[in-house]
C-alpha cells in the first residue's frame, strides 16, 4: 500500500509493548532475508525508551537465534558526548538490551567516543565520520543502512538534529557536533539527514499522547527544517511504527493494516 503521505506507511499497535514486538519481529525478518546469503547488514540505531524496548524484544524473541550476528554492523543516529559507560549513553542502553546478550563481534559495533576517552567533541565526530567511511558505497562514505530506526520527539526531533538548528541543513557532512542541544545532555554527536536517508529502510518509532501532533506534521508534509521528523525518508520503505495514543491525529487511510 502506498500512502498520500509520500510513500510513508504507519503501522499501529495497541501498545508500546505490543509495538515494541512487532517492531522486534520486522527487525529479525529483515536481518534474516538481508544476512541469509552472506550479506553485510549495516544497523542504526536509536535510544530512548521505545529504542531499548524494541532491542529488548529482539534479544527476547526466539528467532534472533537464526541470525548470524557476525555479519550485522551495528552505529548509532546520534549519542550523548558523556562518558562511555554513563547512563545516558545511547550505546551503553543497547548493550544492555541487546548486544550483551547476541554473539556480535566487537569490532562489529561502531560506538562514538565517549566524553572520557581523550578526544574533543569535534574530534569524536570527525572520527565518527572516518569510521563510516571506512565502510563507504560507490555513491556515499558512509554505509547505506538495511534499517535505520528513529525515535521521534514531542518536538519532532530526529536523533540529535532538533527543529530550526543548523544541524538539520547540513549536507556536507556524515557526523556533526551538536552543542547546547535544547535537551540534555547539551553536547552530541549526530548523523545528518543525508546520511539517515540514504538508508534502505527508515522505521521511526514513536509511543504516547504527546507524540501525536508530531506525527501529524511529519505525515502532513511539515518542513524539515521545523519538523525534522518530516524530512524522514528512507529509499525503499520509511514506516511510522507507533502505538493508539500516538496516532490519535492519524487519518484512517495512512494507516497500513497488512504491513
Amino acid at each position: 500500500m502506498q500512502t498520500a503521505s509520500a510513500e510513508k506507511r504507519v503501522v499501529v499497535e495497541a501498545t508500546p509493548a505490543a509495538l515494541a514486538a512487532r517492531v522486534a519481529d520486522r527487525f529479525i525478518t529483515r536481518l534474516r532475508a538481508r544476512t541469509r546469503n552472506g550479506r553485510i547488514a549495516h544497523v542504526a540505531l536509536t535510544g530512548g525508551s521505545m529504542g531499548g524496548a524494541v532491542l529488548h524484544a529482539t534479544a527476547e524473541n526466539p528467532r534472533s537465534a537464526d541470525i548470524d550476528w557476525s555479519l550485522v554492523h551495528f552505529w548509532w543516529g546520534d549519542e550523548r558526548f558523556v562518558p562511555r559507560d554513563h547512563s545516558d549513553r545511547n550505546s551503553r542502553q543497547s548493550r544492555e538490551a541487546l548486544l550483551d546478550h547476541i554473539d556480535v563481534p566487537p569490532e562489529n559495533v561502531h560506538e562514538v567516543a565517549g566524553s572520557d576517552s581523550g578526544v574533543t567533541l569535534d574530534e569524536a565526530a570527525s572520527a565518527y565520520a572516518a569510521e563510516l567511511a571506512r565502510f563507504g558505497t560507490d555513491e556515499n562514505p558512509w554505509p547505506s543502512f538495511a534499517v535505520c530506526f528513529l525515535g521521534v520527539g514531542p518536538d519532532g526531533h530526529i536523533a540529535s538534529l532538533f527543529p530550526d538548528r543548523p544541524e538539520v541543513t547540513v549536507t556536507d557532512a556524515a557526523a556533526l557536533p551538536v552543542r547546547d542541544s535544547p535537551k540534555p545532555p547539551p553536547e552530541r554527536v549526530t548523523l545528518t539527514r543525508p546520511v539517515l536517508n540514504s538508508s534502505k529502510r527508515v522505521w521511526l518509532v514513536l509511543t504516547g499522547a504527546d507524540k501525536a501532533s508530531a506525527l501529524g506534521l511529519a505525515l502532513a508534509g511539515a518542513s524539515y527544517t521545523s519538523v525534522p521528523a518530516a524530512g524522514a525518508k528512507g529509499r525503499k520503505r520509511t514506516i511510522f511504527f507507533v502505538d493508539e495514543a500516538a496516532a490519535s491525529e492519524v487519518s484512517p487511510d495512512l494507516i497500513d493494516p497488512s504491513y
